[in-house]
């Protein structure tokens, strides 16, 4: 029997000037938002405090900024890096152009903008990726551009055919850096 294993795009499969539409939306709920920011140690009212964000601008609590953005990346990880990202380089934008709330949901997409093979680092490459995030009513509430190194296909196929054929060695990549899971 055939097996497929869902993982995420190779850079030789990531295409500029493609938009990837993520699925499903996730709506963030009041407990999401409690949890994550009492996780995080964020303790601004306008997350926890609803008579105090009540005397606010926008009238109620906001779902925290940083578990929006988390939720955006994290829409996109399935289809397109899940299991062929080396690692996240950094974020070179992020912007919150609209509020989120409670019961709100997060429509995530993302862009490629572009990509060149790593100049120190042979058979992966860097991708540039906006993420962009829209609520149930279509007003962008996010947008983020990240920078992300990414195995091609044939340099991780050599990288675990390597580790497999040694299993008492550390997993090493192209230029001798330990690897990760596959």
């Amino acid at each position: 029997m055939r097996e497929i294993a869902q993982r995420g795009l190779y850079y030789d499969e990531l295409e500029t000037d493609v938009r990837y539409v993520h699925s499903p939306g996730r709506t963030l709920t009041e407990a999401d938002n409690v949890l994550f920011t009492t996780l995080t140690m964020n303790t601004q009212s306008l997350h926890l405090d609803a008579a105090w964000a009540a005397t606010q601008p926008f009238g109620q609590r906001l779902v925290n900024s940083m578990l929006t953005l988390s939720t955006l990346v994290g829409a996109s990880v399935a289809q397109l890096t899940q299991g062929t990202i080396v690692a996240n380089l950094g974020f070179a934008e992020v912007a919150f152009p609209h509020p989120v709330f409670h019961g709100d949901t997060l429509y995530s997409s993302t862009v490629v903008l572009e990509k060149r093979p790593s100049a120190s680092r042979p058979g992966q490459g860097v991708v540039t990726l906006e993420h962009r995030g829209h609520n149930q009513d279509g007003a962008l509430v996010a947008r983020a551009v990240r920078s992300t190194l990414v195995w091609t296909r044939a340099a991780h196929e050599a990288a675990r055919a390597a580790a497999q054929a040694e299993p008492d060695v550390v997993a090493r990549d192209a230029v001798g850096q330990e690897g990760g899971a596959p």
